[in-house]
């Protein structure tokens, strides 16, 4: 039996959990695009209340916008390693459910664009991929990362660097036009 803390900020949603193989012992979320940093805390406090020990930490790893993302993702590495316990990465959109055979699932990525990946009978057949929502041909957005299936997919899944799918607002000097 393995206990996970898991987490997710890829979305405007803090999500945390602890999950016990495929049983729910908590679950809680945050909703608050820029509150990632003040919520992970106070979620992750009252998931340690219900499980104190986990034996492992499952992240969403995007893609999703920068800071929360990576508000999520250093918690979850931080929390690991001060516990010397593993961190298993998961891509946020595999873990968003649909009971569809094919169908497309896209979260906000801001700037009036979508992160989106396609999936066929729930595995991902092409993305994930920022575009402009116009640009993709349908697809299922307003949903959130399923913290039990994030957790089953970090059996096939490890993934150790953030999904950033754009470049960074960020330059050097010299690189400046």
């Amino acid at each position: 039996m393995t206990i996970s803390l898991a987490i997710d900020t890829a979305t405007s949603c803090t999500i945390v959990g602890v999950i016990e193989d495929d049983k729910v012992l908590f679950e809680s979320f945050h909703e608050g695009a820029t509150e990632h940093g003040f919520a992970i805390t106070e979620l992750v406090t009252k998931a340690l209340e219900i499980c104190p020990k986990p034996d492992q930490v499952v992240v969403g790893m995007g893609p999703g916008p920068f800071t929360g993302l990576r508000v999520g993702i250093t918690f979850a590495q931080s929390f690991a390693l001060a516990r010397e316990i593993p961190v298993i990465g998961v891509c946020s959109l595999d873990a968003i459910e649909v009971d569809a055979g094919e169908y497309t699932v896209a979260i906000d990525a801001r700037r009036k664009e979508i992160y989106w990946a396609s999936y066929k009978d729930g595995v991902r057949v092409s993305g994930p991929v920022v575009s402009k929502p116009s640009e993709v041909a349908s697809f299922i957005i307003g949903q959130y990362p399923n913290l039990q299936k994030l957790v089953a997919l970090s059996t096939s899944q490890n993934i150790t660097e953030p999904m950033y799918l754009r470049r960074p607002d960020a330059v050097p000097t010299a690189e400046r036009a």
